[in-house]
């Protein structure tokens, strides 16, 4: 029977007797232990940031955009040439199944004006359903109405970065603000979204009813024209479904014949937003294997330290058999030493690890979250590393002949 404590008693002693050599051994385990925490660290931080923008676009969405024109043999792109209507949008939310709800845009840049500030933004001309699509909330006020809608009325919803820009620490509800010269009553303020995936900020908006775009700020090239409509699906599995009924039906609406191209465009954004988030982890994953391969010179270097080891120990490993100790005793012994110094280095590179992530958090400004879970990984991974390095020179050490290790000068 293997007595434990003395086996880690007895290798701790020898850790300490040869200080300097054990702490260069354990060198490479904490700089791949930090080096693992710091770059997962750094990866889960991006992947959260980067989910939480995706979260606040909205779930299960699709973009429906105009067609494109072709001038001389050269086709313009997708939303230069205006094929949609409100018209489009409310039979969409009628007719497609799949579909949960429709928000047609007609948005544009306009300078705004309050008092004696001003700000230049984008409006976006919209009806209620939008709230929905988005997964918008109000932090206060209320959404204008179908009613608003119908009538043409001039309120506005303002996002955070407008009211900021206009109002400082002024209350903006029902306060009058200059869109274009024409005045608007604000009766809401949309809560914060922060940054989109691609940088945009999107509390730099304002909504009104998308009847009042139309006639009082941008204007139409025909009645009820908007330039994209905003879709979201019932559920992420009805995307493809809610895409097929959007197409069909388009091309009825619009009178587009087989073998036609179609005058529009539906993106799924959701897939787009899931492939960013994907692409993400996978990065992450990588620069953890990276930063793994260090952990894996560390246990090489524990290999070639304790080979070395045996050597200078051949006459103590013969002294020991001499007096009873098992060949399991003497592997152990030297398997626990490898052990000991991985958790110790272990340990160490955690510790080194948080306080890098942090730095580079502060330094460059990159977002770093250091997971429990990718602590215990990094920590089980340097202890499995020890023994499985550890382990040869202590088989090496156990097959000593007794009578030939005491001879060793």
């Amino acid at each position: 029977m293997v007595n434990l404590p003395f086996t880690a008693a007895l290798a701790f002693r020898t850790l300490r007797v040869n200080k300097m050599r054990s702490l260069l051994t354990m060198l490479g385990i904490i700089i791949g232990v930090g080096a693992v925490i710091a770059m997962l660290a750094v990866g889960t931080g991006a992947t959260q940031q980067i989910t939480a923008q995706i979260s606040s676009m909205g779930s299960n969405l699709l973009i429906i955009l105009p067609g494109s024109t072709t001038s001389g043999g050269l086709r313009m792109g997708a939303g230069t040439q205006p094929t949609l209507t409100t018209f489009d949008s409310d039979a969409i939310e009628e007719d497609a199944p799949a579909v949960a709800a429709a928000a047609p845009v007609l948005s544009g840049s306009a300078q705004v004006i309050y008092g004696n500030q001003n700000w230049s933004t984008v409006v976006s001309g919209t009806t209620p359903s939008m709230l929905y699509v988005r997964d918008w909330q109000l932090a206060e006020g209320r959404p204008f109405s179908d009613a608003d809608v119908k009538n043409a009325t001039k309120v506005c919803l303002m996002g955070q970065t407008v009211v900021d820009n206009l109002f400082g620490g002024e209350d903006p509800l029902g306060k009058t603000v200059q869109i274009k010269g024409v005045p608007f009553q604000v009766i809401g303020v949309l809560a914060v979204k922060g940054q989109s995936v691609m940088g945009q900020d999107q509390d730099d908006t304002i909504y009104v009813p998308v009847t009042t775009a139309q006639r009082k700020l941008f204007g139409t090239a025909f009645p009820g024209m908007v330039r994209v409509i905003m879709i979201k699906a019932r559920s992420t599995a009805d995307l493809n479904a809610a895409q097929d009924q959007i197409n069909a039906l388009l091309r009825q609406r619009h009178h587009i014949m087989p073998g036609q191209d179609d005058d529009f465009t539906v993106r799924n954004l959701t897939q787009m937003m899931q492939a960013a988030e994907q692409s993400t982890k996978i990065m992450t994953l990588l620069l953890g294997a990276i930063a793994s391969v260090s952990l894996l010179v560390g246990g090489i270097g524990i290999m070639n330290i304790m080979l070395v080891s045996v050597t200078e120990r051949t006459r103590e490993i013969g002294i020991r058999m001499a007096i009873g100790a098992k060949t399991w005793d003497i592997r152990i012994q030297f398997i626990a030493e490898a052990l000991i110094m991985s958790l110790i280095g272990g340990i160490i590179g955690i510790a080194l690890g948080v306080a890098g992530s942090s730095a580079i958090s502060k330094i460059a400004g990159w977002p770093a979250v250091v997971s429990p879970f990718s602590a215990l990984l990094a920590f089980g991974f340097s202890g499995a590393v020890g023994i499985f390095f550890g382990f040869y020179p202590a088989y090496k050490a156990s097959l000593l002949d007794p009578i030939d290790a005491l001879r060793y000068e």
